[in-house]
């Protein structure tokens, strides 16, 4: 089941941005993007996964979202940001790496995926860790003493029991399953 994710943020900038990183982060997730609070209370709004709101937006709406506190991330602008208790934040002004592991860090600190889905083999586990570290095809190949086509035979049958191209999907997958920690990355 794939999960169903809203954006609610006035920036329309803002907005797009997550989305699409989001969707590199979490493919099969749906993400809805809603410019006002009214928007999302017209469609349906219980159910969502995760909310990303704007502060502005979450301290009008605080009684709503308190209510989905677990499943509410509220979009905070740097420096200048309210400190709210218990309610995980994102800065939105951090470099792409940061906001990823940031994201992964909220959407997958308390949940985990189904195991056996997509069995991968041992070997292929040890050759998703190196890509998530950052390594290249023949660094891997050294690395585990095989290779070149090894490798990238490897990386293809990965891809394809995931269905995950990008190295920031395929860091997700390997922290939601525990092969790498997040704070590793």
């Amino acid at each position: 089941m794939a999960p169903e994710i809203a954006i609610v943020n006035s920036n329309t900038l803002s907005c797009l941005g997550l989305q699409n990183l989001l969707k590199e982060i979490i493919p099969m997730a749906t993400i809805r993007t809603f410019h006002s609070f009214a928007e999302l209370m017209d469609d349906t709004p219980d159910m969502y996964a995760h909310y990303f709101i704007s502060s502005q937006i979450y301290f009008e709406h605080t009684a709503f979202f308190l209510d989905r506190k677990p499943k509410t991330i509220v979009l905070a602008n740097g420096n200048n940001q309210p400190q709210l208790s218990g309610v995980p934040t994102l800065d939105i002004y951090q470099d792409e790496k940061s906001l990823i592991k940031n994201i992964l860090l909220h959407q997958y600190g308390h949940q985990h995926g189904h195991p056996g889905e997509h069995e991968l083999s041992a070997r292929e586990i040890e050759v998703l860790v190196l890509i998530t570290k950052g390594l290249i095809n023949k660094e891997i190949a050294d690395k585990l003493n095989i290779s070149l086509t090894t490798v990238i035979s490897h990386r293809k049958n990965i891809t394809e029991k995931l269905g995950i191209k990008s190295v920031s999907g395929l860091t997700i997958y390997a922290v939601m399953h525990g092969y790498v920690e997040a704070d590793r990355i």
